[in-house]
């Protein structure tokens, strides 16, 4: 077994417009999911009031919500969600952009 988990991410293959998502890692204190994001693709603004998220910007550049705010991240990016702060992603290029979000503490474990 490999603990390389990243696999995972890298057998996402999404279309125009769609996003596609895998489990990572699962555990009672982290939960780790990759994004991959098609051209146009758009993964809406939502929160997490219990867990801080962190997405880790692995393949492309990827447009990040964050509240009011909107920031092109290109990879290797890393940015911080502060716990009940709305985010979301979107990809306003012609290539799929891949992230993993860290969500800790794993939400719904407090």
């Amino acid at each position: 077994m490999s603990l390389d988990r990243y696999g995972d991410a890298a057998a996402l293959t999404p279309e125009e417009g769609e996003v596609q998502t895998a489990e990572l890692v699962v555990n009672d204190d982290v939960l780790v999911k990759a994004f991959a994001l098609g051209p146009g693709a758009l993964l809406d603004a939502h929160e997490h009031g219990d867990s801080s998220n962190v997405f880790h910007v692995l393949e492309g550049t990827v447009t990040v919500l964050q509240g009011e705010e909107e920031e092109r991240v290109q990879a290797p990016g890393v940015v911080f969600h502060e716990r009940g702060v709305p985010h979301g992603a979107r990809n306003d290029t012609e290539d799929v952009v891949v992230f993993t979000a860290s969500l800790a503490p794993m939400p719904g474990s407090g």
